[in-house]
């Protein structure tokens, strides 16, 4: 079978594992506090454009979103997110383990607006009975989103003007930035997200690391004493640099966007030739991951050989399915899979 159901199949990029190879006899502090991860943040702060900025290693997408948020809000306050986000629909309820909220606006392709967050501004400013409810704190939404689609720079900033104006955090998701990134239609580049959010990470684990995601801190509010928050939340790792020298490897000479852009570009390729084949898209999806509505006859056709991700019934004879490119995708395979496609 040839993979297609997700972007995180394959341990590495080739040059995190020949840049492992050649430290393994070499030894470190613990904790991050190693000359790998001090190398590794001075990239992505020049990547930023924010020499202040604080950098944060951790192992996995869903422990990031619960330690970040857990350590910015009260307990009594809420996180604002699309209902179709990741901290809502695919976290196992981690943010309300930790007692916290999620604050679910309906969404259109994944997407919230900067006129929905200040309508929740404006419900927490004019409550008729303020402590009594949970009051929002910050917006969670990712780039790119859960259906792969973009925020555009205005939208960002719009929901970062919103946010100021009620006092709100913006955290960004960014577990597939590199294929944000990467895409022909993107026009939030790195510094972008840093002018305008409190806090974001950067994916490794879907974008060519083994495992590992880098929080980056901009808001000196939430910088005190983050490290005991994020040990205090199991979220510390001893060998701190087996994350430090992988961000460094995928941040010297910019391979963390480079990797992604054959990744989205036969998607795109992808989604050319199931529209010519008349399949709908479910969404309009720029970056690695498509979503097409397809008969049962042409899944099961497909799925002879590929794999792909069933995401919902859409009645009895159809079905949205998801199917993804990763940085490690093959262009034979795309070609058999377009080829395939072509003979539905």
């Amino acid at each position: 079978m040839i993979k297609f159901d997700n972007d995180y199949s394959r341990s590495a990029h080739p040059k995190i594992i020949e840049a492992l190879s050649e430290d393994m006899h070499n030894s470190y502090a613990g904790y991050g506090l190693d000359s790998w991860c001090e190398r590794a943040s001075e990239e992505i702060r020049k990547a930023i454009g924010k020499p202040n900025a604080n950098i944060h290693y951790f192992i996995g997408g869903t422990q990031t979103n619960m330690t970040v948020i857990d350590i910015a809000l009260r307990s009594f306050e809420g996180v604002i997110s699309a209902d179709t986000g990741h901290v809502n629909v695919h976290e196992t309820g981690a943010i309300e383990f930790t007692r916290h909220k999620v604050i679910a606006l309906p969404s259109v392709d994944g997407k919230i607006t900067s006129a929905q967050v200040r309508e929740q501004g404006v419900l927490k400013l004019y409550n008729p009975t303020p402590g009594h409810v949970v009051e929002p704190k910050m917006v969670y939404i990712s780039q790119p989103t859960e259906f792969g689609t973009l925020y555009s720079k205005e939208e960002l900033e719009a929901i970062r003007g919103a946010c100021d104006e009620f006092g709100f955090y913006l955290f960004v998701d960014g577990a597939r930035l590199s294929y944000a990134l990467s895409s022909p239609f993107n026009d939030v580049d790195l510094k972008c997200l840093a002018d305008n959010c409190d806090a974001f990470y950067i994916g490794g684990t879907k974008c060519g690391a083994l495992f590992g995601e880098a929080v980056v801190i901009l808001n000196d509010e939430l910088k005190p004493h983050f490290f005991s928050y994020q040990k205090q939340h199991g979220a510390l790792l001893a060998k701190g640099w087996l994350l430090g020298l992988q961000f460094y490897t995928l941040f010297n000479n910019n391979l963390y966007s480079e990797i992604a852009k054959p990744a989205v570009k036969m998607a795109l390729d992808i989604r050319s030739a199931m529209l010519s084949k008349g399949i709908k898209l479910a969404v309009d999806s720029p970056t690695n991951q498509q979503f097409f509505i397809m008969t049962n006859e042409q899944i099961k056709a497909l799925s002879k050989e590929y794999m792909l991700s069933e995401i919902e019934t859409i009645d009895e004879s159809h079905k949205c399915m998801r199917l993804c490119t990763a940085w490690y995708t093959e262009q034979r395979d795309v070609d058999s899979l377009i080829e395939a496609i072509n003979e539905l």
